[in-house]
This record gives structure tokens, C-alpha cells and sequence, in this order.
């Protein structure tokens, strides 16, 4: 959307009452939430079949653990649909950084010890690579896409990292930090044609693509519940396919250790696992009240409406235009580009999240790529076009003074 087109705001969601869809949810009505990606938002449903669940494990521990491997393997199905994953190549982590963690403790050294990350790779991840690479005597080669690369060029950057010494490509579907895609499946066939494995960070995916597996060409792929789809937090799905999946094991070993995969995620000690029973709750809760469809369609409109709005500030505001250029834009989320000065790297884009929360009662998300520091909109459907209109109109010009702040 350019700066001349006029920007139509989506009429707000509504509750099967005719309340707003903020209704469903306990979000604190003195902040703006405007960064479901970070960590998402449980429904009041969802908080309430898991409070329930607690209230079980409390009142009889010694019924619940016993019982608790064929529980989480009825929720896993329940999950895998949701998916459209067979519910025997998904088993239940805490987290996507978790899921990687899995399979960085899996695999083993077969050529070069090198493994193949992208710069756009959240860091956490990234990490978890590093040490791997480490462990092997390795090292890890970093792709550098450019974030407005199209997808050829995106599977070119990547591509061509991966040579006879890669032992493993880490790759996201969503990237964190400047919310675009990238060509998984390609990416993924690719490797596959020269017998290197592959993990997918999909992270954001689910809930925010239909089929976030749709075609899917790689080893092992890891996405959060909690997010998009507002699950209970701790609750991730890792899919694994192929004959690797069989060296997969969860983190914490327990008596199910020489179960199948992915039997064997659903015994783990005393790990609470009530987000796990209780992840349905809230994906069924959008579903019924909007269908997940509509609601990824409003959350795209909402997010263009309002990069277009925030975007039209800074750009008056400074004279500089505020577009960011991504090559594969994704639904949902929008990068608007920030005053010179502010969220340069991650710690000041995270300090810049902070004093918003603080000062101007907003919850944002603020990142950095490539030096430059962005706000990152990631809309959900509690949000309504007044929130981003509020930000456009009473927090961009305080960003804009704590930007000239930097200048002195």
C-alpha cells in the first residue's frame, strides 16, 4: 500500500453477544496489547479449562500421572488436526526453542560438522546451533538474506551455504525479527537432494498459516501453540518424519524413555502439562465463535490498516518514509520502519519495548535487522483499528523525541 492510498480500517470483531473480542480475553484494559507475537494472550476459556485441570492433578496426584501419557495422547490427535499432521509424527514440547533443542541433542556429526542458519534466525535458536557446531568441532555458516529478497532470491542466499561439509540447515518459516517468510519447502527439497537434514522454526505458523506443513519437504519442523493460536503458554508441537524422528527424545528423561516416538514426549515425571490438555480450549474457542479463516483474514487487514496508519505518522513526522521493504510478507504481522537512533540492535529494541510498556502503557514489539530498528505490529483478533490509531497518534511522537534524545 502506498502513501496515497487510503487505508480501510476493518470493522472490529465481536462476541457472540455483541461484545467486543477483547471480552474474551483478561488483557489489562489500562495497556494497548499490540504484541500478541511475543507471547500471545490465552482466551479466559482456555485459562479456565486449565485452572481446571489443575484442580485435578491437585486433588488426586497419584490418578493423574498415571493417567496423564493417555491423555496427552488423545489432546495429541486434537492437535495434529488442528495441523493436519498425523498425530504420530507430532509430539508435545514447551516451546519451538525446545523443539530445536531436541534435535540439536539428537543428531550426530556425519560430514563437516557445519550447520547452515540464516541472519534472520531468532537468536535463542541460533544459539542452540552454535553450541551444536561447537560440540561437533564445526561451525556454523550464516545465509544473509536481504529483508526485501523475493523468494528466488531468499532460496538462492540459503542454497548456497549448504555444501558437502553441512551436517544440518535450521531455517525459519516466519523470522522473528522482521516477519516475512521464507521458502522452506524449497529449501527443504533442496538439502534433501543433497542428504542434509533440516529444522524448521515455524514458531509463528500455526494459527497464523492454515497449513503450515503444507508440502512439506524437511526433517523436522517446531511450532508454538501459545502464539497465534493462544493456547496456554508452554504448549509447542514438534513434527518429525523420516528415520531420523527414532533418535528424537524429550529433554527430561522419565519411565517412557524406551517408548516409541512420540510416545515416549507424553511421560516426562512430574511436568505440568495442563497447557498441553488444555491447548483445544482456545483453539476451538476461535474457531467457534469466528472460524480461523476469518480471523487470519481480519488479523491481515487489521495489520495492513495499521503499518499504513503508524507508517503515515513517522513518515510526517520525520519526512523520511517509513515503509519497510519485505520480500515475503506474511499475514498478520507488518514492520514499520523507526526514527533514525531508535532499536538499532536487539538489546536497544528491547530496551525501547520496556520504556514503551513503562511510559506510554503500550505493549509493543520493537526489533532490529541489519542495524536498523523496526516497530513489528502483530495483530490478533482482540485488537481493533483504535489501537493502532491510539499509537499513531499519541506514541509516535514521543518515539519521535526519544529519537532526537540520541541525537544530543
Amino acid at each position: 500500500m502506498s502513501e496515497t492510498e487510503v487505508a480501510v480500517a476493518p470493522h472490529p470483531l465481536l462476541l457472540a453477544d455483541g461484545q467486543p473480542a477483547a471480552g474474551a480475553w483478561s488483557l489489562d484494559p489500562a495497556l494497548r496489547h499490540l504484541n500478541h507475537g511475543s507471547f500471545g494472550a490465552v482466551p479466559l476459556v482456555a485459562q479456565a479449562r486449565q485452572a481446571q485441570l489443575r484442580a485435578e492433578m491437585e486433588r488426586a496426584p497419584v490418578v493423574w500421572f498415571p493417567e496423564l501419557p493417555g491423555r496427552l495422547a488423545a489432546t495429541r490427535v486434537e492437535l495434529a488436526d488442528f495441523l493436519r499432521v498425523d498425530a504420530g509424527d507430532l509430539a508435545l514440547v514447551p516451546n519451538a526453542s525446545a523443539g530445536a533443542s531436541v534435535v540439536y541433542n539428537a543428531l550426530a556429526r556425519h560430514r563437516g560438522g557445519e550447520i547452515v542458519v540464516t541472519d534472520h534466525g531468532y537468536g535463542a535458536v541460533t544459539m542452540g546451533a552454535e553450541r551444536l557446531a561447537r560440540r561437533w568441532g564445526g561451525r556454523v555458516r550464516t545465509a544473509r538474506v536481504p529483508l526485501g529478497a523475493d523468494e528466488d532470491e531468499a532460496y538462492e542466499a540459503v542454497t548456497a551455504e549448504i555444501g558437502e561439509a553441512t551436517d544440518l540447515v535450521v531455517v525459519d518459516q516466519i523470522t522473528s525479527a522482521t516477519a516475512r517468510r521464507l521458502p522452506v519447502e524449497r529449501i527443504g527439497a533442496a538439502a534433501r537432494r543433497q542428504g542434509v537434514p533440516v529444522l524448521v522454526d515455524g514458531a509463528h505458523s500455526p494459527g497464523l498459516l492454515g497449513t503450515p506443513l503444507a508440502d512439506a519437504t524437511y526433517d523436522f519442523w517446531t511450532g508454538n501453540l501459545h502464539k497465534w493460536g493462544c493456547a496456554p503458554r508452554g504448549t509447542a508441537a514438534l513434527v518429525a518424519r523420516g528415520p531420523l524422528r527414532d533418535l528424537l527424545h524429550p529433554l527430561i528423561d522419565s519411565w517412557g524413555a524406551q517408548d516409541p516416538y512420540p510416545d515416549r514426549f507424553d511421560q516426562q515425571g512430574t511436568l505440568d502439562a495442563t497447557s498441553y490438555l488444555a491447548a483445544p480450549a482456545s483453539l476451538d474457542f476461535v474457531e467457534r465463535t469466528w472460524g480461523w479463516s476469518a480471523a487470519r483474514r481480519y488479523m491481515d487487514r487489521l495489520a495492513d490498516y495499521a503499518a499504513h496508519v503508524i507508517g503515515a505518522a513517522f513518515t510526517r513526522l520525520t519526512g523520511e518514509d517509513s515503509r519497510a521493504d519485505v520480500g515475503m510478507p506474511v499475514p498478520g504481522m507488518r514492520l514499520v520502519r523507526l526514527p533514525d537512533g531508535l532499536g538499532r540492535s536487539r538489546i536497544e529494541a528491547d530496551a525501547l519495548r520496556d520504556r514503551a510498556a513503562r511510559e506510554l502503557a503500550v505493549e509493543a514489539a520493537f526489533t532490529s535487522f541489519d542495524g536498523i530498528g523496526y516497530l513489528r505490529v502483530s495483530a490478533h483478533v482482540y485488537n481493533t483499528p483504535a489501537d493502532y490509531e491510539h499509537f499513531a497518534e499519541k506514541c509516535v511522537p514521543v518515539l519521535g523525541d526519544w529519537a532526537r534524545e540520541q541525537h544530543c
